[in-house]
């Protein structure tokens, strides 16, 4: 692709409370090698009233319209997961560059479906906290061993989402169907950005929980059952040799909405700190430790909803490079897909553990059950 200014189309930006709007918009618009060229949702109205919004004339009630323009170099997918297959596999057969928020898909079937199709396309996975200038900085510091050998990692992950209380249309979050909860979003960026600072993660144990199985509906009233865990721990180990917990929860009151990654190595320490309510992955990190070090680069961009579009516009810089150069540095769909198979390890954790628990409770009753 010649040095031009890439044109990208984001389906789901709506102009209400979007991550769309919050991040990507802001974070376009901020980068001298981007326009936001054209938005999709699939209401009329609320197509317009977005373009309109976001200061754009081309706008599209059917995204398969857009997706299919020439106009269009980047399509960027910013809607609820159950619908990302269909857009990203037409996107792909559009020989379109694509960038599509995580998870990519809600299985490990989806995602390996997806991945199989990009062939020589760009794309882009929105796992965008590896990407923030302090998370980089990290990964030097330990590459570089200045901390000595990495022994041991804590990190602290709490979002305000997946609590007691949520609005109807965010329902779908309690629905294991939709392939969105705390174990796919939360989760899957946390291990992410622990494989991003400490390598591969090569073994994992869980535990999960639902702490609020009855869930109230703010807007109506009515109540809806949780069928995802809304509290994760994570017990594992990198192929550095550092082992490490992960405590990861939904429903904290925005002011303690918290992230911290704390590695402990043999010469000395580093931390990384944030405070976003959407979680770390949202907004941007502070990183520390014991031992001197160039503080990181500057944030390409700055803005959105409390520094929303940071990580967001890291990623879109990597892509734009990436089209320019033909190179393929953006973490894309095969980076999607590592993801969600870690994701599913997790989960079998999980339940081998649960598994395991009943086991005990069966034996200590003497259940004629069990056999040995």
């Amino acid at each position: 692709m010649t040095q031009k200014q890439i044109q990208v189309g984001i389906v789901g930006a709506s102009a209400q409370k979007s991550w769309a709007n919050l991040s990507h918009v802001p974070a376009i618009n901020g980068l001298s090698g981007l326009r936001l060229a054209a938005v999709a949702t699939r209401n009329e109205h609320s197509a317009r009233k977005s373009a309109e919004a976001f200061g754009t004339n081309r706008w599209f009630s059917d995204p398969l319209a857009m997706i299919n323009d020439d106009k269009i170099d980047v399509i960027t997918i910013s809607v609820n997961v159950p619908a990302h297959r269909e857009l990203v596999l037409a996107a792909l057969d559009a020989g379109k560059a694509v960038y599509c928020e995580a998870p990519l898909g809600r299985t490990v079937a989806e995602a390996e479906e997806m991945a199989n199709a990009v062939g020589s396309l760009h794309t882009a996975i929105g796992l965008q906290g590896r990407l923030n200038p302090a998370v980089r900085r990290a990964a030097e510091l330990l590459s570089s061993g200045k901390i000595g050998r990495p022994l041991n990692a804590r990190i602290v992950s709490a979002t305000t989402g997946f609590g007691p209380e949520i609005h109807s249309s965010h329902d779908l979050f309690n629905k294991t169907v939709s392939g969105a909860n705390l174990l796919t979003i939360t989760a899957g960026h946390t291990l992410d950005m622990i494989e991003a600072v400490l390598g591969p993660i090569i073994e994992v144990d869980a535990l999960t929980e639902t702490l609020w199985p009855a869930v109230k509906l703010t807007d109506t009233g009515g109540h809806s059952v949780r069928e995802t865990p809304d509290h994760i721990d994570v017990l594992g180990k990198t192929r550095s040799g550092a082992v490490f917990t992960a405590d990861i929860s939904g429903g904290v009151t925005p002011e303690d909405a918290r992230f911290t990654f704390e590695i402990r190595g043999s010469e000395g320490w580093l931390s990384l700190t944030g405070g976003h309510p959407y979680g770390f992955q949202a907004g941007d990190l502070k990183l520390a430790s014991n031992i001197q070090f160039a503080p990181p680069e500057r944030a390409a961009v700055s803005g959105g909803f409390t520094d929303a579009a940071i990580n967001v516009a890291e990623v879109y810089a990597h892509l734009v490079c990436d089209l320019h150069s033909d190179t393929y540095t953006t973490p894309g769909f095969e980076h999607a897909l590592h993801n969600a198979r870690l994701i599913a390890a997790v989960r079998r954790a999980a339940e081998r553990g649960e598994r395991q628990k009943l086991l005990e409770q069966m034996e200590s009753l003497d259940d004629p059950r069990v056999t040995t």
